[in-house]
């Protein structure tokens, strides 16, 4: 695991030996934002464990997400999601990668609140469509124009995404450890949430 950040990838940042959390960092924002990626990149980077709620999801029901849709509909999936992230941030503390429309739920945004620190990985339409355009594990983009409703779940979601704690802005040039780098810059900004090594 990575201890140090190296010097340029995030904007010259200053060297940083940040180790463990003292409350879990739940990543929120858009299918595309790099939430899963950003997220295993800083938990080794910080020395804690990566969990995803998505993916404890799909291990509790033995499906895909897409299949869940299918089968149950988005009603059920969204009060299976509340219980997962639930569950999870009762657990050690940890990056946290939510679904897209998690940070939706005032229950979610409250326990999340609660037991910790909410980061909206905020990217613009084109860099996310960019991302998952060529996907098809993304049931709301299964319509006649996935482009037009990827750009009004954006318009939805944007307001909701805003009340996180602490936004960290993507670019299409910048590499999984860089925006990992630009996280832990605003987590040690925000304070109170890193471990500092002495």
């Amino acid at each position: 695991m990575a201890r140090t950040m190296a010097q340029g990838e995030d904007g010259g940042s200053t060297r940083r030996n940040a180790r463990g959390l003292k409350k879990t960092v739940a990543l929120v924002g858009m299918m595309g934002a790099g939430k899963t990626a950003v997220g295993k990149a800083l938990a080794a980077r910080l020395g804690v464990p990566f969990l995803d709620s998505d993916a404890e999801i799909v291990k509790a029901a033995d499906r895909s997400i897409a299949e869940i849709f299918a089968e149950h509909g988005e009603a059920f999936f969204r009060s299976r999601e509340t219980e997962v992230i639930g569950r999870l941030l009762e657990n050690e503390r940890a990056i946290l990668s939510t679904g897209g429309g998690a940070f939706l739920s005032q229950t979610n945004r409250d326990m999340i609140a609660e037991k910790g620190v909410a980061v909206w990985l905020k990217a613009d339409l084109d860099l996310l469509w960019s991302r998952v355009r060529h996907k098809n594990t993304r049931p709301l983009l299964r319509t006649d124009n996935p482009y037009e409703t990827l750009k009004a779940l954006v318009a939805e979601r944007e307001p909701f995404y805003a009340q996180a704690g602490i936004v960290v802005t993507a670019a299409p040039k910048l590499s999984i450890e860089a925006m990992a780098g630009k996280v832990v810059e605003a987590l040690s900004a925000h304070g109170g949430i890193l471990e500092e090594d002495q």
